[in-house]
This record gives C-alpha cells, structure tokens and sequence, in this order.
C-alpha cells in the first residue's frame, strides 16, 4: 500500500491516502453515491447530519464482519468555515467519514494551504479557480465513469443549511451548496458521496 495507489476493499475500489505503521486512510476513488447532506431543511453540522448517520449505520453494515473489524475508529475534528465563520460542530468519533475543508486543500490532493490561510479578497464563492491542485479533486460517478459529479465535504458552508463541495472541475464551492434543497427534479441537493475510513493493514 502506497500513497496514490488503488485498493480493493469491500465492493469499491479506493485510493491510498495516507499511510501510517498499522493502518492507512482511503476514500472510494468514484462517487458512489448521490444523497443530500441531511434529511430536514434545517441549520446542521456534521455531528447531527443523517449522511454521518447513514455512513456508520447502513452503509458501514454492507461491510462484513471480518472487513468491519479492520475500519479503526477516529476522532475527527471539524472546524468552523474559514471564510464565513459558520459553526463545524463538536468533535465526532466516526468509523466512515468525510473528508474536511482541510483535509482536500493541505493534505491529500495536493498542498494549497497557503491560498486557505491568506486568501484573496475575491474568494466569496470559490477556493480558487486557478489552483493547480483542482484537477487532482476531480471525481467520476461510479455508475457512470464518464460522468463527473460534485461531491460533499463535511465542512459547514457559509451558513449551517449549505455544506462545503467539490465541484465537477475540481474547485471547492466554499459558500456551500443546499443540505437538503435543490434544483433537480426531485428537488433535492444529491451530491456525490465519496466515504472515507481509516483501515487496519492486514
């Protein structure tokens, strides 16, 4: 296992993150969902959202016991929007995840750290639409892999109703797109899911 490598896990394929002594941190290489970040239209963090819930319920239990006992449990920090202030919300304990505002811009595609911590005075609506790193967030449906789709951070957007996102071209939607409320036909706001878990190396 190596970083930027593809693995088998359960029924997705899933790349390499980070790797540490006993365990490394994957996220499915393809959107393999498309679900709204909470059931109710309503002020949310990541701690109360029903996409955590549904994580670490239902989706964690389509694994089997022997693959459940290698996702390790991890204490997630999730801060507060760095351009609006709105609230993240308390520390959660989770075994399948999103990733952070944080995590996608310094750590895992590419560092672009310095535009989160000095940024412009046009960044309003996006993190930076001329940032080299864009391309490396780019995600495809798996369903579809010709499609590209827009998929959900756990960071609060400028208010607690709007969750952080990439967009289908790689930038980060930092004013956040609808938790629940949306244009298509159904009316709801069904970004891309893309989990993400700590894993026990066998």
């Amino acid at each position: 296992m190596q970083v930027g490598g593809i693995i088998a896990f359960g029924n997705y394929e899933w790349r390499v993150l980070e790797v540490q002594n006993d365990r490394v941190l994957i996220i499915t290489e393809c959107i393999i969902e498309q679900r709204p970040y909470h059931d109710t239209y309503k002020e949310i963090t990541w701690a109360d959202c029903s996409l955590r819930k549904y994580l670490n319920t239902e989706f964690y239990n389509k694994f089997n016991v022997k693959d459940q006992t290698r996702i390790m449990p991890v204490i997630n920090k999730n801060l507060n929007n760095h351009w609006y202030g709105s609230e993240g919300g308390e520390d959660t304990k989770d075994n399948i995840f999103l990733l952070s505002t944080e995590e996608v811009v310094c750590k895992y595609f590419g560092d672009s750290s310095s535009k989160l911590y000095n940024p412009g005075k046009n960044q309003r609506y996006w993190f930076q639409r001329k940032d080299n790193n864009n391309s490396k967030r780019i995600a495809k449906l798996e369903k579809n892999k010709k499609s590209v789709w827009w998929w959900w951070l756990r960071s609060p957007g400028r208010v607690n109703v709007k969750t952080v996102y990439i967009h289908g071209d790689g930038n980060i939607g930092i004013q956040g797109n609808n938790i629940l409320q949306g244009n298509i036909s159904d009316g709801r706001c069904t970004g891309g899911v893309r989990p993400a878990l700590w894993l026990r190396r066998s």
